[in-house]
């Protein structure tokens, strides 16, 4: 990430001391005012995207130092470790959409927190011993304002007056048929039952708002690509305190270039001439894990393709602290480079097996 043009403190019209409440509410403030689903302003979508890129920063503790220090969020050397899965001007504008779109006296779409999904990619070694990635993302976060009950000041919700409480109302049509009744949810309560009656200024009355979040997650040992993790309640908020979505984390095992995984065995090839494949010989192998060494005997005689087994020295198995084995692949690449002196006695070896040997050979062998 290069340096940014503009103050971020500036752009959310916040001091450089601010804390992480007042970052916030500057934040819903200025992208209330510039979300392109209510603002005229020709420029309101780069300038909201300026305002999510700036509360991006400033709500993670770990860029917001950096920024302060030299300028960049991700550190001056500009690469960030962190997994940004969400963040983003149309992630966050779609939050936007959503929040405007279930505002007080609004029908929610749902009272529970949708479920989130994330995707950590990992390197073979990062699955082999396990490790941690910090993920940010937007989504629906509870108010702290009013700590997700929707209520300006504290007041438990009181009944609809609109429904009697029922959370539901009739509602008569005239059809082809003659007049029709249907019971449908109360557009004042949302089919709750029950309103706040000094509704938050911050939320609109919801318990939630749009947020930046950062998490850290602990990938397992033995992580297989598309096995998931379920953190509760990291998800989206729910609607004025009802439960929360949660946070799905999909993990992925990057291919490695040194071995292929099969389960949890590892598979290598080994690169042995025609000598060694012949007379046979031991190679040293450096494993998946960090600084791992052990050694491979490659019995004489053996052929190109054959696969030779060393057990427990390949993946660490999930949960029961066994590894799974390690497969080499033999791979004969051709002979060294020999000297007449040398040929000849292979020949003359070779010959006494019963074995063919060229002409320019058979006659210095005989």
């Amino acid at each position: 990430m290069s340096a940014p043009e503009r103050d971020y403190y500036e752009v959310l019209g916040v001091a450089r001391d601010a804390s992480a409440s007042e970052v916030k509410r500057a934040f819903l403030k200025k992208a209330r005012e510039l979300h392109p689903d209510v603002s005229d302003d020709p420029d309101a979508e780069a300038k909201f995207k300026e305002v999510n890129e700036a509360y991006s920063v400033l709500s993670d503790d770990r860029r917001r130092q950096n920024y302060d220090r030299f300028g960049d969020a991700d550190g001056p050397g500009g690469f960030g470790s962190m997994d940004d899965m969400f963040s983003g001007f149309g992630s966050m504008a779609d939050l936007f959409s959503d929040f405007f779109g279930g505002g007080h006296g609004r029908r929610p779409a749902r009272s529970r927190g949708r479920d989130m999904a994330a995707r950590i990619r990992v390197s073979l070694a990062e699955a082999a011993t396990g490790t941690t990635r910090t993920i940010a993302y937007d989504r629906l976060g509870t108010c702290d304002d009013c700590h997700g009950t929707g209520s300006a000041d504290g007041e438990e919700p009181v009944a609809c007056p609109a429904c009697g409480g029922s959370g539901m109302r009739t509602v008569v049509q005239s059809t082809i048929l003659g007049r029709m009744q249907t019971t449908v949810p109360c557009d004042e309560c949302h089919g709750t039952g029950t309103i706040v009656e000094h509704p938050c200024p911050t939320c609109d009355g919801q318990g939630r708002v749009p947020t930046h979040e950062v998490v850290e997650v602990n990938v397992p040992v033995g992580v297989h690509t598309g096995e998931t993790q379920r953190l509760s309640d990291l998800g989206e908020a729910g609607w004025r305190g009802e439960a929360a979505g949660d946070l799905v984390v999909e993990f992925e095992v990057a291919r490695d270039p040194r071995f292929v995984r099969q389960g949890d065995d590892l598979g290598a090839p080994l690169e042995i001439d025609a000598l060694e494949a012949l007379c046979g010989c031991t190679i040293e192998v450096e494993g998946v894990l960090e600084g791992e060494r052990f050694l491979v005997d490659v019995p004489a005689g053996t052929l190109d393709g054959a696969q030779l087994r060393v057990e427990s020295r390949g993946m660490p198995r999930r949960g029961s602290g066994g590894r799974g084995d390690f497969i080499g692949v033999v791979d004969v690449s051709g002979t060294p480079d020999l000297t007449p002196e040398e040929l000849e006695l292979i020949a003359s070896i070779s010959r006494a097996h019963g074995g063919r040997v060229p002409a320019s050979l058979a006659s210095e062998t005989a």
